[in-house]
């Protein structure tokens, strides 16, 4: 718990890291100063791109006391502003599933192999990344939990499906590696409060440890502060889950 006479301190900085099919892509790294050690998080960024609400969150993240590596899932759809790349890649229906998975492999690896991180590390994400991280942690062994905020899609009917996105990740909820946190607002439609009921009843049936929290009044992306779609009370209830969440799956470090 911070106290006031306490030094505190924070580095965040873009850096370089190996991705999919070893790729070199680019990243957000922010981490508190000091010794550690120091539990892992690794972000997957919304659709809205690879922005500066994630480069804020990962701070924040640092704050409480992770290291945050959020890379940019877009890197090879080229540059320039984060709206700009991201209308890119909407308008290309999205970036491929194996690609991203991939690329969040290679952020796990990258944060399991610093000194100061204790071993453990999950993944975060929202939208179209907390689908994303929903696969990672699926798809990726390692992982020591799971925040899936509305990720869209990851309920998926067959006329869906599309070469980008191959395979429903319900479908891989046996594979499932470690407890998730669930974010959702009960009037969005993707995913629907049917979808998540569907998406809690797969889970039940393979035996997973999940918490799910639906929120009244809250639709698509109530955590962002700066849209339309922001509820102050929910977006501050739903935070206080995740810190609970992340201190009892990634403090201790690994024996």
């Amino acid at each position: 718990m911070y106290q006031t006479n306490m030094y505190e301190g924070m580095l965040a900085e873009t850096v370089t890291m190996t991705g999919a099919r070893g790729d070199i892509i680019n990243a957000y790294f922010a981490r508190p100063l000091g010794p550690g050690p120091f539990p892992g998080l690794v972000l997957a960024h919304h659709l809205p791109g690879w922005d500066e609400w994630y480069r804020e969150i990962a701070r924040r993240f640092a704050y409480h006391g992770y290291a945050a590596l959020c890379p940019n899932l877009y890197f090879r759809e080229g540059h320039g502003t984060p709206e700009d790349v991201a209308a890119k890649v909407r308008g290309a229906g999205g970036v491929p599933d194996g690609q991203v998975v991939g690329d969040l492999a290679g952020t796990l690896a990258y944060l399991r192999s610093l000194p100061y991180v204790n071993g453990k590390a999950g993944v975060f994400g929202t939208c179209s990344g907390g689908r994303h991280a929903f696969l990672a942690a699926c798809r990726v062994p390692g992982f020591a939990a799971l925040v899936d905020c509305w990720g869209g899609r990851v309920v998926m009917s067959k006329d869906e499906l599309s070469p980008m996105q191959p395979v429903s990740p319900l479908d891989y909820v046996a594979d499932l590696s470690c407890p998730l946190l669930g974010i959702f607002g009960q009037e969005d439609r993707n995913p629907s409060p049917e979808q998540v009921d569907r998406l809690e009843a797969e889970l039940k049936q393979h035996g997973k440890t999940y918490e799910f929290y639906r929120y009244p009044n809250a639709g698509h992306g109530f955590f962002y502060y700066d849209r339309p779609s922001y509820r102050q009370e929910q977006a501050v209830d739903g935070w206080s889950k995740i810190w609970a969440f992340l201190a009892q799956h990634l403090a201790a470090p690994t024996p």
